[in-house]
């Protein structure tokens, strides 16, 4: 049996199949199927500083090869999440990543600054949501304001800190490479490509926020082209994620630079795709006498 355990940023993981974060809650509704134990990890459902009721619905719609979504961070917020969640994910030995997720730099420090006190293994900081204080764009949509975010979070915060990118942006490696300069020990992406769709008998779109995030297999090409541009600009590790499926995509996915790869929407129609990938990159490395699974990140061989 090869040898599934990965790193990122120094933090180990089992297997290098996690569950992604606003796809798998906090794992309750999963563990009467098989015990958590058996994921690399699991990032935590995205977790603002206050709660939020998220965005009006319909807020999700079904896409040839994926879905929409257009929930707005529903969540409870940081402080029950510390006092309800993480204990529980402590007891089920996993590694614990935390999403968080702010409308202002303030607001992601005092998340941060909470959970120095908790078990969390690693923060995951979504620089996709709009900062209020300059005119409701993006941390992630520019270099100067995902590098600001990245350094102001990383001062206030010993745990490992993976940036979590926007490919709705011009350049994504320029991005990459900005939260690395200023401090970020990990990258991950794709997150999820905005789109629309559009009822033609009443000719509205069908998310009440008009537009939305696009998952699932739709978009796992684009996801394995930015994984792979950005895993060759920078030098921290790289977590993959969009339209990952199966443990082929997984193979892919890591061939293509990823030190470990999220999960998201494949759990909506199966929600036994972690382990099934788990358990066909086991085959796949002992098919192709691979010893480490930690060996196929970067081996990809461009022409």
């Amino acid at each position: 049996m090869a040898d599934l355990r990965v790193k990122v940023a120094g933090v180990e993981f089992k297997n290098p199949i996690i569950p992604a974060s606003g796809a798998y809650g906090f794992g309750r509704e999963y563990e009467c199927l098989y015990e958590l134990s058996r994921l690399g990890g699991i990032s935590c459902k995205g977790t603002t500083l206050k709660a939020q009721n998220g965005n009006l619905p319909p807020r999700v719609a079904e896409t040839p090869s994926g879905m929409l979504n257009s929930v707005g961070l529903q969540n409870a917020g940081i402080d029950y999440v510390i006092k309800n969640e993480l204990p529980y994910l402590s007891s089920q030995d996993i590694t614990v990543i935390v999403n968080v997720a702010g409308h202002t730099v303030e607001d992601c420090i005092e998340i941060a600054e909470k959970l120095e006190e908790t078990d969390a293994d690693m923060i995951e900081l979504n620089i996709s949501c709009p900062n209020v204080k300059q005119g409701g764009a993006a941390f992630g949509t520019s270099c100067e304001a995902a590098a600001g975010i990245t350094k102001s979070v990383k001062r206030h915060t010993s745990k490992p800190l993976m940036v979590k990118l926007s490919p709705n942006v011009t350049s994504i490696t320029d991005i990459a490479k900005a939260v690395e300069d200023a401090g970020a020990d990990a990258v991950s992406l794709i997150n999820t490509v905005l789109g629309m769709r559009i009822d033609i008998k009443s000719a509205r779109p069908i998310l009440k926020n008009n537009v939305g995030g696009l998952s699932g297999p739709a978009v796992f090409p684009i996801a394995v082209r930015m994984v792979w541009q950005v895993a060759n600009a920078v030098k921290i590790p790289v977590v993959g994620m969009g339209g990952v499926s199966t443990y082929k995509d997984v193979v892919e996915m890591m061939m293509a630079g990823a030190s470990a790869v999220q999960m998201g929407a494949a759990l909506f129609s199966d929600p036994y795709a972690p382990i099934k990938a788990i358990e066909g990159l086991n085959k796949y490395l002992d098919d192709n006498n691979i010893k480490k699974a930690s060996d196929l990140t970067g081996m990809v061989k461009p022409w």
